[in-house]
């Protein structure tokens, strides 16, 4: 069983799915590590503003999320920190985030159905207001988020309505919730999915 938890950009996710992996020592965690897509990408030079740089590079995050998933289902239960709806959703939603209107279902098709084999069954969707993302950024020193304010004003709307929509996903408002509360109920989420679906 593969699940995923899910939401913007200094949300918490990383948060929750470590405090799965210190208390909830019969899953298996799958962390988003994308270094070697991102080296390269500088390598080639692509960028992803260039219609086809942008299928280039789309292509290496897509097959790194095949990847992955294949490595994921070797175990009983998987939590993703992001999984394949994350890599749909933004190869399919960037472009209209710049303002343009690209065709991708097709000129991604073979890489588009391979990662949509990938799913979770179920999704954790962390959400927070605006103000508290803001925090959350400000109080995270170890990383530099250069696409926060991008993402933010662009992407996280689109995101939401993406998600929101699907019969799959369970939405977690973190606004007033501690990082042990936040970590409790993400086990406590995972917990209920394993016996639902066991």
């Amino acid at each position: 069983m593969i699940l995923s938890i899910q939401g913007c950009m200094a949300v918490g996710k990383t948060t929750a799915v470590k405090y799965l992996q210190q208390n909830a020592p019969y899953v298996n965690i799958s962390y988003e590590t994308n270094d070697d897509v991102i080296d390269e990408i500088k390598n080639c030079r692509l960028n992803k503003n260039n219609y086809e740089d942008y299928l280039e590079i789309q292509k290496l995050f897509l097959k790194k999320e095949v990847d992955r998933y294949n490595m994921a289902i070797k175990h009983s239960c998987s939590v993703m920190d992001f999984g394949a709806e994350e890599i749909e959703f933004y190869t399919l939603n960037y472009p209209k985030t710049i303002g343009v209107e690209w065709e991708i279902e097709n000129a991604l098709h073979a890489e588009l159905t391979a990662v949509r084999k990938c799913m979770p069954a179920r999704i954790l969707f962390l959400d927070a207001s605006e103000e508290v993302l803001r925090q959350h950024k400000e109080n995270d020193g170890t990383r530099s988020r250069n696409f926060f304010e991008h993402y933010l004003k662009y992407l996280l709307p689109l995101k939401r309505e993406w998600f929101f929509n699907k019969p799959n996903v369970d939405i977690l408002r973190v606004d007033n919730l501690s990082i042990e509360e936040v970590g409790l109920k993400g086990k406590e989420w995972c917990d209920r999915c394993i016996t639902i679906y066991s």
